[in-house]
């Protein structure tokens, strides 16, 4: 109990240095709301307003037909251009795509001679050009359908494909955005807060005062952790509640209660984590340019951006090591698909056995540091 203690009034003490640290309060209170709001407002993935040009060479009641289909607001109104122009217009960035459709394409279409038509793509914008790609494919195939049906029997297709979207039914970006920012934001304020908290000790000059006292590191270390760790699943609980939910609208679809067990299984690791960073650096400087390369790729190679799945085989075994691939795959499946714990407890083992090893090794490298500030 003197422990428990002890614990908990050096995480108090670690709580008020952090409250007088403006600059680390501002960059948590902009980074769970301004932050997570702009990019889930202003980064799309889906084709929203793309230019499209179209090269019409037969200029048939098919041609137009497929020229007054690309509307708003995946596409701005198409505009007509000719074959000479295809190369400087895409050259320039005027469109993003141009539709050749060649000469006799509606009686070749009648004809059953099937026709090709040319898709050109600017695919500088990766995103919005693999998914215009499609919608144009289907807006075609969709046309060219509706009128050899309308000119000949007037049959339906012998096939009704249904399409349901389980989870984002309007496949809209900022469901997925706004989430993983908050899931990306709690791994690098956990790292960085924790770390900080090392560092102004040693340039505040209060790790002596520490160090005379009757406590231990552990106690210290286990404070930094319990404090600053608060702080960031308190500031992401409600990011999700107020800015995903409210001001985005964004439902989320589990449990938050069980986001917050995996959230403060996730501080043990990361928190500690960034502690052990801090004992190899002598300033902020310093911690800040060997912090920034592993929390790109904490992130990046996560699930947060891009599937796991895409990854290459060893990359994928290589990632399991890191906690935020697990912390990300449980957030997905809980806050996305309403998952219970008894579908998402592997994660949280995963999460739990990493966590005491980066608490482990992070603990034996802090008593090596403390030793050598006496």
């Amino acid at each position: 109990m003197r422990r428990l203690d002890t614990i908990f009034r050096l995480g108090i003490k670690e709580l008020r240095s952090l409250r007088a640290d403006l600059a680390l309060v501002f960059l948590i209170l902009y980074t769970f709301t301004v932050a997570v709001y702009t990019v889930a407002t202003g980064q799309k993935f889906e084709v929203e307003n793309a230019a499209v040009a179209v090269v019409d060479d037969d200029r048939s009641e098919l041609s137009r037909d497929i020229r007054h289909a690309l509307l708003p607001p995946y596409f701005k109104p198409a505009v007509q251009i000719g074959a000479d122009e295809v190369d400087r217009a895409l050259d320039t960035g005027r469109f993003m795509f141009v539709i050749e459709i060649p000469p006799k394409f509606e009686s070749d279409v009648l004809a059953a001679r099937r026709p090709s038509v040319l898709l050109n793509i600017d695919a500088t914008a990766m995103s919005q050009a693999g998914n215009g790609a499609v919608y144009i494919q289907n807006i075609v195939a969709q046309q060219v359908l509706a009128y050899t049906q309308r000119r000949e029997s007037g049959s339906a297709t012998p096939v009704d494909l249904v399409v349901r979207a389980r989870f984002n039914p309007n496949l809209q970006s900022s469901w997925f955005t706004s989430v993983m920012q908050v899931i990306n934001n709690v791994t690098m304020l956990s790292v960085i807060l924790a770390g900080a908290a090392l560092i102004r000790e040693r340039e505040h000059g209060t790790i002596e005062h520490l160090l005379v006292m009757p406590v231990t590191p552990t106690e210290i270390m286990l404070a930094k952790i319990w404090s600053n760790g608060l702080v960031i699943v308190v500031a992401s609980v409600l990011s999700l509640a107020i800015v995903v939910q409210k001001l985005l609208g964004v439902p989320i679809a589990g449990s938050l209660a069980l986001f917050t067990v995996g959230a403060v299984l996730y501080q043990v690791s990361v928190t500690s984590l960034g502690l052990l960073i801090a004992t190899f650096t002598g300033s902020m400087p310093q911690f800040s340019l060997l912090v920034l390369p592993i929390l790109i790729i904490m992130n990046l190679l996560s699930g947060s951006t891009t599937p796991m799945e895409s990854m290459p085989a060893w990359l994928q075994a290589v990632m399991q090591v890191s906690p935020s691939t697990h912390f990300v795959a449980f957030a997905q499946a809980t806050l996305y698909r309403g998952a219970g714990a008894a579908t998402v407890w592997p994660y949280l083992a995963a999460l739990a056995v990493i966590s005491v090893g980066f608490l482990t090794v992070s603990l034996l490298r802090f008593r090596t540091a403390i030793a050598s500030y006496r």
